[in-house]
């Protein structure tokens, strides 16, 4: 009867390691619906959510149902799985600002196209552009400074936004 219970906790603790050792220097730290400096922008909330992500976002994850960070486009076609929350700005040493960029558009109608990512801070003219080659996946992206950024999502043909917060170092 032990051993029946102590199997769970040997899946999750297996489960939890192979989590850590993808996610290499950037690691997980609690984020219980994260808000950060306030949005200016029409376009999204600055918020991270802490929760199950939508089903077809789920594929590599054990278990899929398992909680995560993220920010979903407002078109609801791009999700940013955050794996170093919170985000900082400049980055810290110890820890990159790595997001794992997952396309709701199926694999047949996305390329090889670059996701292009155009950054504006929201209540100032500062900008920012990144790419992440060979389509959305893991990224380490910075930006140059601490605030709300609000940004316009480019792949294959596909556009979304969103907003996500960069908090200080």
């Amino acid at each position: 009867m032990i051993r029946h219970r102590a199997w769970p906790i040997a899946v999750g603790l297996v489960a939890a390691s192979v989590v850590a050792a993808c996610t290499s220097r950037a690691h997980l730290e609690p984020a219980a619906h994260s808000v950060a400096p306030t949005s200016t922008s029409s376009t999204a909330p600055c918020e991270v959510t802490t929760g199950v992500l939508p089903t077809w976002a789920q594929g590599g994850f054990h278990p899929p149902t398992q909680s995560m960070p993220y920010v979903l486009g407002t078109s609801g076609d791009i999700i940013a799985i955050l794996f170093g929350q919170p985000l900082r700005s400049p980055p810290r040493p110890d820890r990159n600002n790595k997001i794992l960029w997952v396309s709701r558009v199926p694999l047949q109608y996305r390329g090889n196209d670059a996701l292009k990512i155009e950054a504006r801070l929201n209540g100032s003219d500062l900008t920012a552009t990144r790419s992440v080659g060979g389509s959305p996946g893991p990224s380490i992206i910075d930006l140059p400074a601490a605030g709300c950024w609000s940004l316009t999502l480019s792949w294959a043909g596909h556009q979304d936004r969103m907003s996500i917060p960069y908090y200080p170092r």
